[in-house]
């Protein structure tokens, strides 16, 4: 794109930035994003223009403004999981459902493998865990493994294990994609085969109100991850009008704050699933409350919550 056109699609907005005065966090934080990815664009195609230098003098004008306080970096701090995250959301809610749709037929193929094939299941959950649960069973406690160590070390340990698995998935995006689909899918197939394992045995609505208490947060999230791994591999695939290399470099910085935003969903799940999940005599009502709220929450914060900030931004624009 030629400077010209680019001054002239953008200066009636960075004016309007520059003129009215806001102290809203919130508004700040937008306006900041929205000014810093012109800058990153002008630097790259225009680096020694007029355009340029005005933009970096705007640029700091915001960053000053977000940052003069504690209370306003506070409030900068949280406007990124109130703003900011969820708009990324909305950005590449194409990917995000592309890695929901990647896992859910993974889920089918590893029911479907495990009902016609016997072997399946220890092929996949391995015959230690499997001899395992089916002596849990026989004792009158399947869901025990939740019992084996103590809260703490549980938790620690599932969320070590989550997070590195979450890194491995969003970082192998770098394979142009192929690295999420391979991680969606297996992960995808183990949990088809968990599930109908139980099902088998008669303990299909047991498991969903003992595991899912803590599995609603924990597979949502992984298909978040996924997503970001697709958002990362998207520039290397689809560069549109830049080179590869800018194009990755814009995706990468995008993607790695959507990995990192759902960290804190993924440590919840660790939480629920070490000091709760064991409670597996808990009343039927707990666990259908705790499973839903987690349910709500995920899909109103990465779908619904999203969709309604865009509308909510598009509509001041057009009013300004």
């Amino acid at each position: 794109m030629k400077e010209a056109l680019f001054v002239k699609q953008n200066a009636e907005k960075w004016k309007h930035y520059e003129t009215l005065k806001t102290d809203s966090p919130d508004e700040l934080a937008q306006r900041f994003v929205e000014i810093t990815n012109d800058l990153a664009y002008a630097k790259t195609f225009y680096p020694k223009s007029k355009t340029t230098a005005y933009l970096n003098g705007l640029a700091a004008v915001f960053h000053q403004a977000i940052y003069k306080n504690k209370k306003e970096e506070k409030g900068r701090f949280f406007s990124y999981w109130k703003y900011e995250l969820p708009m990324l959301f909305y950005t590449y809610r194409k990917q995000i459902l592309y890695s929901f749709i990647f896992f859910a037929l993974a889920v089918s193929i590893g029911v479907l493998s495990a009902k016609y094939d016997d072997r399946f299941v220890r092929l996949i959950l391995g015959d230690r865990y499997v001899n395992m649960t089916n002596e849990n069973i026989a004792k009158g406690d399947p869901f025990g493994v939740y019992k084996s160590e103590s809260e703490f070390a549980m938790f620690f340990k599932i969320a070590a294990n989550n997070t590195w698995v979450s890194f491995v998935m969003f970082v192998s995006g770098v394979l142009f994609s192929i690295g999420p689909v391979f991680y969606l899918v297996r992960n995808g197939i183990m949990l088809g085969a968990f599930e109908y394992y139980f099902f088998s045995k008669g303990l299909g609505a047991k498991s969903i109100l003992v595991i899912w208490i803590h599995g609603t947060l924990e597979i949502l999230s992984i298909v978040v991850v996924g997503g970001a791994g697709l958002v990362l591999g998207h520039g290397l695939l689809f560069p549109k009008t830049y080179t590869r290399l800018q194009a990755f470099k814009r995706s990468g910085k995008d993607a790695t704050k959507i990995a990192i935003g759902i960290i804190p969903i993924i440590l919840l799940a660790a939480f629920v699933e070490g000091f709760l999940t064991r409670h597996t005599g808990m009343p039927i009502w707990l666990s259908i409350f705790i499973l839903a709220s987690s349910l709500t929450f995920m899909v109103w914060y990465v779908v619904i919550y999203p969709y309604q900030l865009f509308r909510k931004t598009s509509a001041q624009e057009k009013l300004s």
